[in-house]
């Protein structure tokens, strides 16, 4: 098997990529977490979904790409610039919601459904509000992050949060937790009825 060979790449994941050069993006998620979530997100029919770290949509053209046409996703960041550029490849999409806010805020003012799978891509809800957002996933949903092995980028003494992180999520009781070696280090908890 070779896993390096994806076929399934959402059409517009080549002008994101562009785009990502263009502008000198430099943390876009790899194929590998948007293959995952793509395969996740298909599991859960007429599912909802929530993305914290839109960028400038890669990881976002693999979860659409996964939705069925009664899903529906909200994805925040804090970035207008990058938001701008999501919202030009998604904008039109009504299953879509892209907002532009500190999602540090968002999670603590959102009031709306618990969701099928988050996929936390940024500091809010993977190294902060991390209760608030685990308290936000479904019964039976999914709860992914990625980057959990060491980055070129990371700044120095990050590594002490990602250990802090991964260590309270082994200690939680209501989530099934899988560690995965593998791109660029994963983690995929699924939420129990405990």
């Amino acid at each position: 098997m070779n896993d390096t060979h994806i076929l399934d790449k959402p059409k517009i994941h080549s002008e994101i990529e562009r785009k990502c050069i263009e502008i000198g993006f430099t943390m876009p998620s790899d194929l590998y977490i948007g293959s995952l979530l793509k395969t996740l997100i298909g599991s859960k029919p007429k599912g909802s979904f929530l993305e914290l770290g839109t960028g400038i949509g890669l990881s976002l053209s693999w979860m659409v790409d996964g939705m069925d046409n009664e899903s529906v996703l909200i994805t925040v960041d804090n970035d207008q610039e990058l938001i701008n550029i999501a919202e030009e490849y998604f904008g039109g999409d009504p299953r879509i919601q892209i907002l532009c806010q500190d999602a540090s805020n968002w999670i603590k003012t959102y009031t709306g459904t618990k969701f099928d799978l988050i996929f936390a891509d940024a500091w809010p809800g993977k190294y902060s509000e991390i209760d608030e957002v685990l308290n936000l996933v479904k019964v039976g949903g999914f709860y992914v992050i990625d980057d959990m092995t060491a980055q070129p980028n990371w700044p120095e003494g990050h590594q002490e949060n990602v250990n802090g992180l991964v260590s309270y999520l082994e200690k939680r009781k209501d989530f099934n937790l899988t560690k995965m070696n593998w791109s660029t280090g994963l983690i995929v908890a699924a939420k129990t009825g405990i």
